[in-house]
Order: structure tokens, then C-alpha cells, then sequence
């Protein structure tokens, strides 16, 4: 889709200014973001709205416009540019966002900045979804006072993604990003298609006024919208005349769409009514061919000659369609806002016409809108993309490789450098296929998280400079081909690389691996696949490598190690309780067979008695050898 014919409608510079930056505001859901790219501090622009100092962007540098003069507000005056030394791909990623549709603005401009005088080719996208494609070269007026764009996307995420894709080696550059929560519902969401579809602006138009809105005037919208005025839009030759009112306009501010109520208190109307044989008004719009387009118009009675049903009626043609007729009074009555809508389908031409063609009366309308129906671009499987910035982290993948954003999509970009995408078996997302990062000096180590990748068919990270172990989770069935050959990896090969029953190429040679190898991963060469295990001096175990010791292998204590160091744990242990057994038993033993307490008291006394017995004898042969009678005689 060519960025010019939107930008052609918003061509005229105009500001951006609805709250400040986080707290709530006059938004329904009182959240949005104003981002100053390239500005190093926070700033306050006229309108009182804090504009953030640059933040949330992937890579890149910033510069300012050549003629700072030129430009009202200073988030217009710097800019941020993206080389090719920062990869293809970068992206600002919006944080801290709940799943809403939200209205998402940027402005662009070139100015001569680099002194190059070669504005750049560049695409943006919002989300999954391209959605704006900056071609060189640019109109000379856009190229030096730049463009506002902006468009309804629903978010579901907890972040805004919002990627610019660099064409040949031209820098993109942006000036400033703003982002507004609008209502899940606005804009029938629900009738006109799935959450996933882009609105993307064609012309949102005020009838009989000047341009107004949030950073143009101090008229404020509360979804950020800002209106053109229709002049530059009429055709045809019909007098035209302005009409506007003070009165309140009941219908207006209201959920889900929340329209001014100033948008109905002007508008525009032909001179001569169609009983004068007048009464038509024309708009052409430029857009895009083959593409479908949300119009609404906008109506309301606010001139008072018309007071009753039938005063004013008239029919709406769209590309020479007469698709109703309105009678507003009969509708809405007077003084309230009433609002038609038309989905265009599969546009063959350029132009989308807007025809009112009165049938009583003179016809009058206050408001044009005209949005692209941009359907929305498959993303990754968000596991995979989880798993994807996990390697780029493990892996430190440089920054000119553009890992930025979502890896397979857009998917009329390319992919992440070194990575190929499929479309899921179901057609519903993005898988990761292949990786090849062969040769780009890595020097990190392989996440755990590749075990997220479950399409993966191929992976080559050989000849880098990555270390660590390589992950159990390198398992997946699809896998194929697998080289991580010549890098410093250790430890041992874990058996469940073996378990893809599809591996059909093994290139572990020249790292510092360990340890026994799983006999199924050797069977692949055996069958007719591919395996060099060569370069690792501490692999044992299989044929044209040494045996691995009996109990020990992968730098640790193998299997058979470990039985026989528990054997003999067990015959010790067993040996220990043994030995506790027959000392328990021996002291019961000792405790049985000894004499019983009443022995043991009689035997005292006994040796009592003879030692008694003895004295007593030793006594009367010492008085009978002095010649002494005795007191004793001996029985």
C-alpha cells in the first residue's frame, strides 16, 4: 500500500495534544503515549501535552531536521534514523498496554537531515501488519514538512509493536509516535470484520470548517482524531454554502465512538436545492486499488428552516452506487448527530467518490471518514517468539542482524537474518523452521528455551564461540540437521538430541564434549545419516573413539560406577549392623550365666566366717606357744 495518497490528506502539519502522558485524562480509558523520537527530555508543547523524551526503541540514532525553523513544535524538529548498521529491522515496542483497540499516530519527516537530499524507502508496520510504505522519491513539499499518519489497531498484547523495514540500505526515520486507547467496539468493529483488521486513515474530514483537533486547535476529540477541512476534497460545480451552529448537539460524545459534538455544528450544503435543479455535492478521495474501505458519514440538522420529516431529503452514491436516502430530521430530528456507514469492498480504481444527490431540498453533511481495511498479517507463535528472544540474548546475536520485533513477520519482509518461516499446519501462525548462524561470531551459549521451537528442521550455529552445555531440550522430533561444530561447547551429549527420530545429520566435532555417547545418535551414521563427533577429546565409548572408563564417564561417575560404589555401600553397612548384633548379644549373654544375688550374699558371708575362723586359730597357737591357758578349745 503506498504511504503518499494517505498522506496527501494529512499533508499540512498539524500537532498531536490530548492528555498528558500517563494519568488519566479526557480519554474514555485514560491512557496514551506521546514519544519526541530522537529528543533526549521530556517537552511541553503548547497545548499543555507532555511529550516523552525518545524511549522503547531497538537500535538506532538520532538526528535533527535541517531547517529547525521551519517546524511549530519541537517533537517535529528531531527525528530518529535507523542505518543499516542497526539491521533492516527495527521496532519501538510500546510497553505496559491492556488488550484494547488503540489509535496510533505518527509523524515522518526528512528535511535534508543527512544532507543526502535522498528521502528513504521504507515500510512500517503496526503489529504483524504493514500497513504504510514510504517509497523515494518523495514529494519535494512532504519531504521537507512531513506527514502525520494514523489508524485504529487492536492490540491483545500487553505491548504495541511498531517495526520499520529498510529497503536497499536507505535509513528510515520517524519523528514522533503517539498512541491513544479508543473503545474495543468503535468503528463496528464487530460487524465490519475480526479484532485483527488495520483501520488505516484515507481522510477524516470536517465539513464547513477549518482544520481542528487535538494539536491544531484547542478543540479537543477524544480518541486523538484530528479533522481536515473537506475544501480541497469537493468536486463538482455546485455552489457550495457553510453552515454552522452554538446549539449543544445531542447524540454526539457518545461510547463507542465518542465523536465531537463539533463535528455536527458545522457543515456544508449546496446553494440551490434539487427543485432548482441543483443540489449535488461531491468529494473525491485518493486511495489505494484492491483494497476494501470503511465510510462513515456524518449528519446532522442544523439549519433551522427545517423543522419537519421530508424537509430535507436527499441519496448517497459511493463510486456512482446509490446505496440510501436520508432524511436526517426523520432519522434524528434536529440539532442531533446522526452517523451512516458503508464498507466498500475490493476497489478496482484509485478514487472513492462521495455523492449526495437531493431529492427534496438541498443536501448537507458535516464529517467524512474513509478507512482502509487492512486485514491482518500472521504472527509467530507467541511461544516461539518467546523462545526466539531468549537465543538472541543467550546467543548476544549483534545488533546488525535486525533480530527486532516479531521473527517471521511481516511476512512480505524478510525474517530475522539467518532464520526461515512456515506457515503452522492449521494456517493460522508463523513457525520457525530453520536457524542458520553459522560463522557470525557468537559468543554466548544455547538457551534452554530452544525447546520452544518444536517446528524446528534445521540448526546451524557452527563456528562461532558459544560455551556452555548443549540443552536436554535440543529434542525436538522435526529436527533434521543439526551443526554446532567448531565451538567451545562442553560437557556431555545429552541422550535427548537422540530422541528425534527424523535426525539425519549430527556435527558435534571440535568442541569440548565429554562423556559417553548416546548409542542412538551413533546409530545415525550407521543408517545412512551423518555424524562427526571428531575434535572432542573426552568422548568415549563408540567406535573410532576410546572406551570410556569403568566407572567413570562424562566427567562424572558413570552408572556402573554408581552400583558399585552403592554394592559396596550396602555390604559395609550390612556388615556394620552385623557386627552391632554380636556385641549387643555377647552382653546378654554374660548377663545370663552369672551367679544369682542370693549366692553371691551366702558366698560372702562364708568367706567371712573362714576368715573369722583363721584369726581365731592363728590366735590360740600364739598363747599356746607363750604357755597362756586359752579361752578357745578346738573342736
Amino acid at each position: 500500500m503506498s504511504i503518499f495518497l494517505t498522506l496527501s490528506l494529512l499533508c499540512i502539519i498539524f500537532t498531536t495534544t490530548i492528555s498528558t502522558n500517563l494519568p488519566p485524562s479526557s480519554f474514555p480509558y485514560g491512557l496514551s503515549y506521546h514519544i519526541d523520537c530522537g529528543s533526549p527530555t521530556n517537552t511541553t508543547d503548547p497545548f499543555n501535552t507532555t511529550w516523552l523524551s525518545d524511549r522503547y526503541f531497538s537500535g538506532g540514532a538520532t538526528g535533527i531536521v535541517s531547517e529547525p525553523l521551519h517546524f511549530r513544535h519541537a517533537h517535529e524538529k528531531t527525528l530518529r534514523f535507523f542505518p543499516i548498521s542497526s539491521g533492516k529491522k527495527n521496532c519501538y515496542t510500546i510497553p505496559s498496554l491492556p488488550p484494547s483497540r488503540y489509535l496510533l499516530r505518527t509523524f515522518v519527516v526528512y528535511d535534508n537531515y543527512d544532507g543526502r537530499s535522498h528521502p528513504p524507502s521504507f515500510d512500517v508496520s503496526v503489529g504483524s501488519t504493514v500497513v504504510f510504505s514510504w517509497r523515494s522519491p518523495w514529494p519535494q513539499s512532504l519531504a521537507r514538512d512531513g506527514a502525520y499518519a494514523d489508524l485504529f489497531a487492536t492490540v491483545l498484547s500487553s505491548e504495541a509493536l511498531i517495526c520499520f523495514y529498510s529497503l536497499a540500505t536507505d535509513p528510515p526515520v520517524i519523528s514522533s509516535i503517539e498512541i491513544f486507547a479508543a473503545d474495543l467496539a468503535s468503528y463496528d468493529a464487530a460487524a465490519i470484520a475480526d479484532n485483527g483488521t488495520v483501520l488505516v486513515n484515507y481522510g477524516r474530514l470536517s465539513c464547513g470548517s477549518d482544520q481542528w483537533g487535538p494539536g491544531f486547535s484547542n478543540d479537543s476529540d477524544r480518541f486523538g482524531r484530528s479533522w481536515q477541512s473537506d475544501s480541497e476534497f469537493r468536486t463538482g460545480r455546485s455552489k457550495i454554502l457553510a453552515v454552522s451552529t452554538r446549539n449543544s448537539i445531542s447524540g454526539a460524545e457518545q461510547k463507542p465512538n465518542y465523536f465531537p459534538a463539533k463535528l455536527y455544528q458545522t457543515a456544508v450544503m449546496t446553494a440551490t436545492t434539487a427543485e432548482e435543479g441543483g443540489g449535488v455535492l461531491e468529494y473525491e478521495l485518493s486511495v489505494d486499488a484492491k483494497l476494501d474501505y470503511l465510510v462513515w458519514l456524518h449528519f446532522a440538522e442544523i439549519e433551522g428552516r427545517v423543522r419537519r420529516v421530508g424537509g430535507r431529503v436527499f441519496d448517497v452514491y459511493i463510486n456512482d452506487e446509490n446505496l440510501t436516502r436520508v432524511d436526517i430530521y426523520k432519522q434524528v430530528g434536529g440539532f442531533a448527530a446522526f452517523t451512516w456507514h458503508h464498507t466498500v469492498k475490493n476497489l478496482s480504481s484509485r478514487v472513492l467518490s462521495v455523492k449526495l444527490v437531493g431529492v427534496v431540498g438541498a443536501p448537507l453533511i458535516c464529517g467524512i471518514e474513509n478507512y482502509a481495511l487492512v486485514p491482518s498479517d500472521p504472527s509467530t507463535v507467541p511461544e516461539q517468539v518467546v523462545a526466539m528472544k531468549a537465543l538472541k540474548d543467550s546467543l548476544r546475536v549483534p545488533e546488525r542482524m535486525g533480530w527486532n520485533g516479531d521473527p517471521c513477520a511481516p511476512t512480505n519482509w524478510d525474517a530475522w537474518e539467518g532464520v526461515t518461516c512456515r506457515m503452522s499446519k492449521d494456517n493460522t501462525a508463523l513457525v520457525i523452521s530453520q536457524i542458520d548462524l553459522g560463522s557470525q561470531g557468537l559468543k554466548g551459549f544455547i538457551s534452554d528455551q530452544i525447546s520452544l521451537l518444536s517446528d524446528l528442521v534445521s540448526l546451524n550455529l557452527s563456528s562461532n564461540l558459544l560455551v556452555g552445555n548443549i540443552p536436554s531440550g535440543l529434542d525436538q522430533k522435526s529436527l533434521i540437521h543439526l551443526d554446532l561444530s567448531n565451538n567451545q561447547l562442553t560437557g556431555s551429549i545429552p541422550d535427548s538430541i537422540a530422541a528425534s527420530s527424523s535426525l539425519q545429520l549430527a556435527l558435534l566435532n571440535d568442541n569440548l564434549l565429554e562423556g559417553l555417547v548416546p548409542e542412538q545418535l551413533y546409530s545415525i551414521g550407521v543408517h545412512g545419516g551423518a555424524i562427526d563427533l571428531s575434535g572432542n577429546k573426552g568422548l568415549c565409548g563408540v567406535p573410532s573413539l576410546p572406551a570410556c572408563p569403568m566407572f567413570w564417564e562424562n566427567g562424572k561417575l558413570s552408572t556402573q560406577g554408581k552400583i558399585a560404589i552403592g554394592l559396596s555401600c550396602s555390604f559395609v553397612f550390612c556388615a556394620v549392623l552385623l557386627l552391632v548384633y554380636i556385641y549387643i548379644r555377647r552382653r546378654r549373654n554374660d548377663y545370663d550365666f552369672a551367679l544369682p544375688h542370693e549366692l553371691t550374699s551366702l558366698a560372702a558371708k562364708r568367706n567371712r566366717y573362714q576368715r573369722q575362723k583363721s584369726l581365731m586359730v592363728l590366735e590360740m597357737e600364739s598363747q599356746h606357744a607363750k604357755g597362756l591357758p586359752s579361752h578357745f578349745t578346738t573342736q
